[in-house]
Formats: C-alpha cells, structure tokens, sequence
C-alpha cells in the first residue's frame, strides 16, 4: 500500500511538472510573438485576443494572488491555533458572521483567498467557516461595494443587492456544510496524525525564533506557496482566454433577452469570464441595456464565488468532490436569488 502511495505521489508530481514545462512553454512563445519576427506567423485577431485576455488576468490576479500567500506566510508563522480558535465563534450562524467580517477586514478577490484558506483550516478554523470566508470575502468587502457604487451610480440599489444575494448564498451554503460536511475536505492531509505532529513541532519552533528569522521564514513560505498556487491560476487563465475567443458573446446575448434563461446566461457568463470581483461591475454596467438587473447582479454574485480559475484553485486544496458540492449549491441559491428578484420587477 505504501508503494502504491508513493507511485501516486510521484505520478502527481511529475503531472504538474509537466503541466508546468507546457505554460511556461506557452508563455514563452506569446512573449517571442510580440517581440520577434515570430508576430507574423500568429498574427491572427483570435490569437492577439487570446494573448490580451491571458495576459490581463494574469496581470489583474497576480497581485491578490502575492497577498494571499504572504497573508498564508504570515500566518502560518505567527498566528497560533489557539488564536483562531478564539477569535471563530462556536455558534455556528455567529461564525459565519465572523466570516464575512473577515472579507471586510482582508479585501482581496478569490485569487488571493484560496492560499490563505488553507493554512487557516489546518490553524483550526471550522470547513464550514472557511467555505463562508471564501464565497463571501471577495463581494463583500469595501473595494468591491466602491466599484458597483461607481459602475451604478444612478442605480445603487444594485450594489446592495449584490451584497445582500453574497451574503445569504454564503450563509445558507456555510449552514448546510456545518451541518451535513463533517469530515476533513483538505486534498494533502492524507495522515492527519502525521500532519498534526510535524504541525505543532514546527510552529514550537517558529515561536522561539527570532524576529528576523521569522520573516525569513515567512518569506520562504510565501515562495512555495506562490509556485503552488501560481500554476493553477496559469492554467485557469488560459482556459479563460481560450473560451473567450471561442465563444461569441454577441450570440450569447442574443439569446438572453428576458426570463430565467438571462440569469442563467449571466451566471455562465461570469463563470466563464472569471474576471475579479473588483472590475467586473462596470463590464455589468456596460450590459445593463441587454440584460435585466437581476441577471446582472447574478453576473456579478456567482462570477466571483465560482469561476475556472477560482475552481482550478480550490480543487489544488479541496477534494473534487466537495469542490463539485460548492458549485452546484451556489449555483442553486444565486439562480434562486436572482429569480426572486426578477419577480419584484428588479
């Protein structure tokens, strides 16, 4: 069995190694297109879009990805267990609030949180808490609420809307796995035991260092979780950018004039898009003479809780199997969400 084990491990290793060599080949022959001879052989529109919008979310993720694993750094250095124990309410509706709290103190987008979970997880902090962390955070925090105030100035009661359908999704979603999840959903805790020993050994250690070698410290957990997580957001952009000169949005438009059928376009759409929560307001607004505001604000709530690159992620942390759970249960309760709203005429 052990054998087995290590065949896996090595198997799975040698797969992202790979996977790796392919991106950074990828890259490297979009960087030599636009500054070589080489730009005439892919000269082509749907190429120069696919190098835009993959350089794009590179460039507009790369940097809540960086704060997300130094935040991840940090606490795995210098916050304790105990402290998130404390600080996480044992009711499970009052840490759920705590939660959102959470996205309001850390405003930064899904690309940023994903690391940072997993360190508060293994730290104590409840699934079900963390499930809420993530949903909620990159809606409901300041800079997000500031740029759909902006992008709807004339109509604010959008951007309440949208916090308000975040808030309950992720309430409702964080109920049901307190209440029905109770087994552990982390993909590299395969001896807990083991996980658990060499945990708290470390963070003894970490605890008597030094200050200045706690910031090394930091700063090397920072650049391995950064090779970890940076794959995943390099792949889920180039599947992005792929769908994007793939898929023809006008014909996707034409299809969603009224009815449930324009929610559950919009939800696809923000899906698809996986732009960060703190500019894909004002690619909403840009659409509000097509669409109706419901389906807008369904754009704008289950775009940033589930999208490729966010999925990619999380199912680097989460098992594929709750990951599965996620989507469908957001998915459910936005589309409930917006329906509801379209029926008060929003």
């Amino acid at each position: 069995m052990r054998s087995i084990a290590i065949e896996k491990r090595t198997s799975a290793g040698s797969n992202r190694h790979f996977l790796i060599i392919i991106s950074l080949i990828i890259v490297f022959l979009l960087y030599l297109s636009s500054t070589t001879g080489l730009s005439s052989v892919f000269s082509t529109a749907k190429l120069q879009v696919f190098k835009m919008v993959f350089i794009s979310i590179i460039i507009e993720a790369l940097p809540f990805v960086l704060i997300g694993v130094f935040v991840s750094a940090i606490l795995q250095v210098f916050v304790t267990d105990q402290m998130i124990q404390r600080f996480i309410p044992k009711n499970p509706f009052l840490g759920i609030i705590a939660a959102s709290v959470l996205g309001i103190i850390f405003p930064i987008c899904e690309c940023g949180m994903v690391p940072a979970i997993r360190k508060l997880i293994k730290k104590g902090m409840p699934l079900y808490v963390a499930v809420t962390f993530i949903l909620v955070g990159p809606i409901l925090n300041p800079i997000v609420f500031l740029s759909t105030l902006t992008a709807f100035r004339n109509q604010p009661v959008v951007a309440y809307y949208r916090m308000g359908l975040a808030f309950i999704v992720a309430l409702i979603v964080g109920l049901i796995v307190f209440q029905f999840v109770k087994s552990n959903q982390l993909r590299d805790q395969v001896d807990q035991t083991k996980e658990n020993h060499h945990h708290h050994d470390h963070q003894h250690d970490t605890a008597s260092l030094p200050v200045k070698n706690k910031f090394i410290e930091v700063l090397g957990h920072a650049v391995s979780e950064f090779f970890e997580m940076g794959k995943y957001l390099v792949f889920g952009s180039i599947i992005v950018a792929l769908l994007q000169i793939i898929v023809s949005q006008n014909s996707l438009i034409e299809l969603g004039n009224s009815g449930p059928a324009a929610n559950i376009l919009m939800m696809g759409l923000g899906f698809i898009l996986s732009l960060c929560s703190t500019s894909d307001a004002f690619v909403a607004q840009s659409l509000q003479t097509i669409f109706t505001k419901s389906s807008l604000i369904g754009f704008m709530v289950f775009g940033p809780m589930i999208n490729i690159k966010g999925i990619l992620m999380m199912l680097a942390v989460f098992r594929s199997r709750f990951v599965l759970l996620l989507c469908t249960l957001v998915f459910i309760f936005v589309l409930i969400g917006t329906l509801v709203l379209q029926s008060i005429n929003l």
